[in-house]
């Protein structure tokens, strides 16, 4: 195959990012999909210059907390719905096509936001993630997560789904993770947040034998890697995962001619 030039390329497709969930791991995600790109293009031929990376946009707006709002379901109650859907219709307008959801715990109102905009594609971070391990066939994980992502099923569902065990925390190693999160990542002390994280990741390798982590809220990864305490772990960003993806729908129809 012959490396095409840019003239002779479609233009790849405008994606959008929903963030500020929160704004460090929006803004991370960002990073993650330039990278993507990169990859997506070297892959395919492209040649990789400022211009050929796809129109994308970051909808950095504030979110009610999903993890509270997935526990407080009472009628009038602050949810995050309103201002998800307020911003995926801003990307909307300005013409994204593609949307990624950047926080694991808010793919519980992705259902809502692909009714709503049918003609936009709502990637389910989740369901690649899953797919991902799937294809790989790793057969059992541990999961870190928020709270609200664990009391809502959303990886132990797609997981079993897959015939894939998945091991969770107990309830005071969820709470750890809670500090982390948010005394931690959020607060900017990731001290705080390294030492909880790697608690309960060495936890469940002891308890359970695991050697796969997904590392299932978007703060974790800004504050857990792989390091001599946590060897014989993989750990999974699904950051990472959804990235990936967003730059393959990106350039899905972007194939050099050769």
């Amino acid at each position: 195959m012959s490396v095409a030039t840019a003239s002779h390329l479609p233009t790849p497709q405008v994606v959008g990012i929903l963030g500020g969930m929160g704004p460090a791991a929006g803004a991370d995600f960002v990073r993650l999909f330039v990278q993507a790109c990169t990859a997506r293009m070297e892959s395919l031929g492209i040649p990789v210059h400022d211009q050929a990376y796809p129109e994308h946009w970051l909808a950095q707006v504030p979110i009610p907390d999903r993890t509270a709002a997935l526990h407080d379901t009472r009628p009038g109650a602050h949810q995050p719905a309103d201002p998800m859907l307020q911003a995926t219709g801003r990307l909307a307008a300005l013409g994204a096509r593609v949307v990624a959801i950047a926080c694991n715990t808010a793919h519980a109102w992705h259902g809502i936001l692909q009714q709503r905009f049918p003609q936009m594609l709502v990637l389910h971070g989740v369901q690649e993630v899953v797919a991902d391990l799937a294809a790989r066939q790793v057969r059992g994980v541990g999961l870190l997560a928020t709270r609200g992502a664990y009391d809502a099923g959303l990886y132990q569902r797609e997981l079993e789904h897959a015939r894939i065990d998945c091991f969770v925390p107990q309830d005071h190693e969820q709470e750890q993770l809670m500090q982390g999160i948010y005394d931690g990542v959020k607060a900017g002390n990731y001290p705080l947040a390294r030492e909880r994280f790697e608690a309960v990741s060495i936890a469940l390798r002891e308890r359970y034998g695991v050697t796969t982590l997904i590392m299932g809220c978007t703060e974790i990864p800004l504050a857990l890697s792989e390091q001599p305490r946590l060897q014989g772990l993989a750990l999974v960003n699904p950051s990472v995962v959804l990235a990936s993806a967003l730059a393959r729908h990106a350039y899905r129809s972007t194939v050099p001619a050769g």
